[in-house]
């Protein structure tokens, strides 16, 4: 899943107490858990190795100087990238679309024939789009996680299932592109400096990342998106920063997906000033810190209350239900399943919980009657697709 980082000494000698991506001191805890699963995307076979998945401690800090959010608890040897890693979204014909315009928007930029390279593919799904809409573009996609042929397009298209980093071999490139991989990266400026090495022959490459929004998060109260595997959260004007701090020019950044995701172009210079900013990310933590409790035990009466009219199911068994049903019902006492459109998650168990990953029709008829959608950006897809099949389902956001 991630691009592996090969720490620098400067990065190693950083305190518990220093930012991450700034080296400012005195960051402020605002949010700690104990006994995380450390993997909500793990397909697990059996109940029990479900709930005895590996565990380890959240403990979110935020930088005052640059707003940068990070676990400094994180533990990185408890985490395990391998083909049983499992987080492919593009089923749902929401984020398919997503996909499909920022791919439209890279292949855009790009000349013909232009070479890319994707660092945490994934399953490859983005990256064939990209390489798809190029003309008789190429690429190269790396993700230990990956599963699928060796060569697709015709040649046109290869995986390495292995991290990147600045040894590896890529050769000229014209673009690089990283998609949900930052986040789960316990030091972003190694990372990011070992990309602006590794592209020193291709001077006229674009960078594109794309990482969930702290800011969205903090704003909405969306206590399921804070987890183990994601150790740095940015906002728009962090992630900016850690780019210009690592000798990159910051071409555009901006929120896409309804405002749950940060969107950077890059290219590796001329370097920018790099100047942090927090905005207002201190008192978003501390009001996000104030409110959790409460947040927390509203939706678990929340989930007592819809069982009043059958049984109560999680919609979503990617990160954000699986850390739902963590939160509220790590007993399994409230939620009867998981429900999600992935063959590939059904018919196993939720990593922490134990609780039964099943397709609609199946959830059906265990007798579930309500189910939680985690994400509003899916409500009328999902609506649309149970009205299609005539399930007595309610789908609540």
């Amino acid at each position: 899943m991630q691009a592996k980082p090969r720490m620098d000494a400067a990065d190693l000698t950083a305190s518990h107490d220093e930012c991450r991506l700034c080296g400012a001191g005195a960051v402020h805890l605002f949010h700690a858990r104990d006994r995380v699963p450390v993997h909500q995307n793990l397909l697990m076979d059996d109940p029990a190795s479900a709930r005895g998945v590996e565990r380890g401690r959240l403990e979110l800090v935020v930088c005052p100087a640059c707003g940068f959010v990070f676990n400094r608890a994180f533990d990185a040897r408890k985490l395990s990238y391998g083909q049983r890693y499992e987080n492919t979204q593009d089923r749902s014909p929401a984020f398919a679309a997503h996909m499909d315009e920022l791919a439209a928007r890279i292949a855009s930029d790009l000349p013909h024939g232009a070479r890319v390279v994707e660092i945490g593919c994934g399953k490859g799904a983005f990256l064939r789009r990209v390489v798809g809409a190029i003309p008789e573009g190429r690429g190269i996609g790396f993700d230990r996680s990956y599963v699928g042929p060796d060569e697709d397009l015709g040649g046109r298209l290869r995986f390495e299932r292995a991290f990147f980093d600045e040894r590896t071999q890529i050769g000229s490139v014209d673009a690089v592109v990283c998609r949900h991989v930052i986040e789960h990266v316990e030091f972003p400026m190694e990372m990011l400096r070992s990309l602006h090495r590794a592209l020193m022959g291709s001077p006229g490459a674009i960078v594109y990342f794309e990482t969930p929004s702290v800011e969205w998060i903090l704003r909405n109260r969306v206590i399921w998106d804070l987890f183990y595997e994601h150790c740095s959260y940015f906002t728009p004007a962090s992630l900016a920063y850690g780019f210009a701090r690592a000798g990159f020019a910051v071409r555009d950044v901006r929120a896409v997906f309804s405002g749950q995701y940060v969107w950077l172009t890059a290219a590796p210079g001329p370097p920018q000033p790099a100047r942090a900013d927090a905005g207002d990310m201190t008192g978003l933590t501390a009001a996000f810190a104030a409110q959790y409790g409460t947040l927390v035990e509203h939706w678990r009466q929340r989930i007592k209350a819809l069982a009043d009219h059958g049984k109560v199911a999680v919609w979503g068994a990617g990160a954000k239900g699986v850390t739902l049903a963590d939160l509220v019902d790590a007993d399994g006492a409230l939620l009867d399943c998981l429900i999600d459109l992935n063959p590939a998650k059904q018919g196993r168990f939720a990593p922490g919980t134990g609780h039964p990953i099943v397709d609609p029709h199946a959830a059906v008829r265990r007798g579930v009657r309500v189910a939680v959608l985690m994400n509003p950006n899916y409500m009328e897809e999902n609506a649309a697709l149970i009205a299609h099949e005539g399930l007595p389902l309610e789908l609540v956001a």
